[in-house]
């Protein structure tokens, strides 16, 4: 049974990234570039408020895709960029310039090559595989953001 219309719009409004889905070319690049940008405020006033995001974005995304998108992951579908760009973000403590471009290369790179488990996890059904790739890929992202802080910091002492 379809979900009601007013439900389906707010799904579809939720899974766009509010509009970031609808831009013609590379929507999931533009969905992560604002998701960057709404990123670094978050940082600065706390990290933890970041990981609510990332949260929230998860089950935003859980509940909406299914009304808005109940048969696949099409193009406008970004919810998923920006939960696991995010997930990618939550490798910096602070934000600064050249991490946040870091953060953003990275998960996309991951996030369009697909490596491994990454490629995989893509494959379960329904919601969980569209965002399951995303989120491997942010946590992946993650991981080498927080190797490459601890790197610089100790070749700089």
């Amino acid at each position: 049974m379809a979900a009601p219309l007013a439900e389906q719009r707010g799904a579809r409004l939720l899974v766009a990234g509010f509009g970031c889905g609808l831009i013609p070319r590379a929507p999931g690049t533009a969905a992560s570039a604002a998701a960057t940008i709404a990123a670094a405020g978050l940082i600065g006033l706390s990290p933890w408020l970041l990981a609510a995001a990332a949260i929230a974005a998860l089950g935003a995304g859980l509940w909406a895709i299914p009304r808005a998108a109940p048969t696949g992951d099409p193009g406008w579908v970004v919810i998923d960029e920006i939960a696991g760009q995010w997930v990618a973000l939550l490798g910096l403590s602070q934000p600064s310039l050249p991490g946040l471009l870091a953060g953003f290369v990275l998960f996309r790179a991951l996030d369009i090559l697909k490596p491994g488990p990454v490629g995989a996890v893509q494959r379960f059904p329904g919601a969980l595989g569209v965002l399951a790739d995303d989120v491997l890929a942010g946590g992946i992202a993650a991981i080498l953001l927080l190797l490459g802080r601890l790197a610089l910091r100790r070749f700089s002492a």
